[in-house]
């Protein structure tokens, strides 16, 4: 049971309710650099990236946001810390949604300014709360980062927002440590009824960073939490959104795109499969059809796979049984198998 949550609109894609849970990422390219920004955004859309952060440090970056916003097809959110200034401009500059923590702004006057704009520009606001950056008063309080120390301040941002009469948020809460992610969204999403961006932070290199985010995130989406994912690799923002996209599938939440299961392989199989599967993921990874192929090493586990899938083959010696819809409908000659699977699939 997915948990309830009030549903924010993000320019065309809404996050929370009933509606899909969207993947997002960041840009690693500098904002100013309007080419590069784009062209790594035009990236992220080919992949499958439904929102997109850029950051906004400086006022080079800010001029940089409307040409942005006009060359991408996605929503885009600014990233801002500290300058109130910035966020101001970003919202008038068109963005669809900003990152800032009001408290981190200081002076009452300032935050409700920035409320003020983006109410009245319908723009949310994503109040992110990293175990890296937590307030002085609450590590001194707790000690040292916790959960429990990450939604008090979650709590104090959101009542700042709320006081201003402004509730059109969404809500993060990360750390590099898997298991306070995990307790500080279980605790927050008992206690609010906002969106949750979910994601472990500074994950690390993509074969690290891949298996941190997989257990995070999936963990808490498969208790029903969570309504936008951002998988955070040292690595191509390409393959964050991939690896997003690949936890939604695992669960079953995402289902539009061409799934592959295929076996580890060992003693038994008589190809090379490892290239096989490579090179059929290769030309399926442009098709949106909601369909599963398996490819499997040998007749040990792969008929069953084969029957369950879509279309299956199943390696034997020089060659494989292709199956469709449950049943094996005819023997392939091995050099042939990627043709007539890409055929079936048509």
């Amino acid at each position: 049971m997915r948990r309830y949550s009030r549903k924010i609109q993000v320019g065309k894609i809404a996050i929370g309710g009933d509606s899909p849970i969207s993947v997002q990422s960041m840009v690693k390219t500098k904002t100013a650099d309007i080419d590069a920004t784009v062209v790594q955004i035009l990236q992220l859309e080919q992949a499958g990236c439904d929102i997109v952060r850029i950051a906004v440090p400086d006022r080079l970056a800010f001029q940089a946001l409307s040409l942005i916003k006009n060359q991408i097809n996605i929503p885009l959110v600014a990233d801002i810390h500290f300058d109130y200034h910035l966020a101001i401009m970003a919202i008038e500059a068109g963005v669809d949604k900003i990152r800032i923590n009001p408290g981190n702004i200081g002076d009452p006057d300032k935050i409700k300014q920035v409320l003020i704009k983006a109410k009245n520009n319908n723009i949310p606001i994503r109040i992110g709360i990293n175990a890296g950056s937590l307030e002085k008063h609450l590590l001194k309080k707790y000690g040292h980062p916790c959960a429990e120390a990450m939604v008090e301040s979650a709590m104090q941002h959101i009542r700042i927002c709320e006081n201003f009469s402004f509730d059109n948020l969404i809500v993060s809460l990360k750390s590099s440590d898997v298991n306070i992610t995990i307790n500080a969204c279980r605790l927050i999403s008992k206690k609010i009824d906002y969106p949750l961006h979910l994601g472990v932070t500074e994950a690390g290199i993509e074969n690290i960073g891949l298996i941190k985010s997989a257990i995070g995130i999936g963990t808490l989406l498969r208790e029903g939490i969570g309504d936008t994912i951002r998988v955070s690799l040292t690595a191509d923002p390409v393959n964050e959104v991939k690896a997003g996209i690949n936890i939604l599938r695992a669960l079953n939440l995402k289902n539009n795109n061409i799934t592959i299961t295929s076996c580890p392989t060992c003693g038994r199989s008589e190809t090379d499969l490892v290239n096989i599967v490579k090179e059929v993921e290769r030309q399926v990874a442009h098709l949106k059809k909601p369909l599963k192929i398996a490819i499997m090493g040998c007749n040990v586990n792969g008929p069953g796979e084969a029957r369950e899938a879509d279309i299956g083959i199943v390696f034997g010696h020089k060659k494989a049984v292709l199956f469709k819809n449950g049943k094996a409908i005819k023997t392939i000659p091995e050099t042939k198998i990627v043709g007539e699977l890409l055929s079936e699939l048509d």
